[in-house]
């Protein structure tokens, strides 16, 4: 068939260094905070912005972000977790959650902007971009891992799972949505939106306001985010609600709530410093 393509996890790790095991998820993930670090200090230095304070919040958001996103989905895993509380610590294995990493960089960048009396919204948007490229590659590490999948499909880019991998109820099933898939592609097209946003508004100087590519960033990867976790299998629930789909929903309101004082109503969002 045109088009065709199964995807099939080779294993979750990369190689093995003597007793050290590096795993794939955890390259990925140290791959998109240096891409992103750098990235984000390059459009630092076209915002005229010192590209060093960029490197400095970095740490801040690693220290901050993944705890908390491991924190996140440990805590509406509970009930797994508690029966093994020897992995909650083995993030190598998988199990972080997005909204978590957002939840703890934004606290960290508040601080860090408090700091240094900054703009939290100019540093929210020189680093989203990376945020959204840092989770389009991310996203791989759920394919390495065989997890995050969707339902059951024959689509002619369908995902094999192996059969230790399948949830409870779909052991018949070989075939998966790969949502991880999805959702990277997704947030490739964020990542471009958002530096055509960044470049053109440098061309166009002060049309663009401060926190506009914070705000787009929140709307246009919650509504992606909504439609593919209806997909998912393996959702973290609170009753029959899907958590991330209600995180979303909230953030895109609060996305597009916040385009509305800029634009509409000609107002400054809430802010540690003004910044033009």
């Amino acid at each position: 068939m045109l088009f065709a393509f199964q995807f099939q996890s080779p294993g979750a790790e990369l190689l093995h260094l003597g007793p050290l095991t590096i795993r794939w998820y955890g390259f990925l993930i140290a791959m998109a905070v240096l891409l992103g670090v750098n990235l984000s200090q390059y459009l630092a230095k076209a915002r005229n912005v010192n590209p060093e304070l960029i490197g400095d919040l970095g740490i801040w958001l690693v220290i901050a972000a993944i705890p908390c996103a491991r924190l996140y989905y440990v805590l509406f895993q509970w009930q797994d977790y508690s029966q093994h509380p020897q992995d909650i610590i083995a993030i190598w294995k998988g199990g972080i959650a997005i909204h978590g990493a957002i939840l703890g960089g934004t606290i960290a960048t508040i601080f860090f902007a408090r700091w240094h009396k900054i703009s939290v919204w100019q540093l929210s948007d020189l680093v989203v971009p990376s945020l959204a490229l840092g989770q389009a590659i991310g996203r791989w590490g759920n394919f390495f891992n065989s997890e995050a999948f969707g339902s059951p499909t024959n689509l002619p880019w369908k995902l094999f799972i192996a059969p230790e991998n399948r949830p409870a109820g779909y052991l018949q099933y070989a075939y998966f949505h790969p949502t991880f898939l999805y959702e990277s592609l997704w947030n490739l097209m964020v990542f471009a939106i958002l530096l055509y946003l960044l470049f053109w508004g440098l061309k166009h100087g002060s049309t663009l306001k401060v926190g506009t590519i914070s705000l787009v960033y929140l709307v246009a990867y919650s509504l992606g985010r909504v439609w593919i976790e209806g997909l998912r299998t393996d959702s973290l629930m609170l009753g029959p609600l899907r958590i991330a789909q209600i995180v979303s929903l909230i953030l895109l309101s609060l996305g597009v709530f916040g385009l509305l004082q800029l634009y509409f109503f000609k107002r400054r969002l809430p802010d540690i410093a003004h910044s033009e």
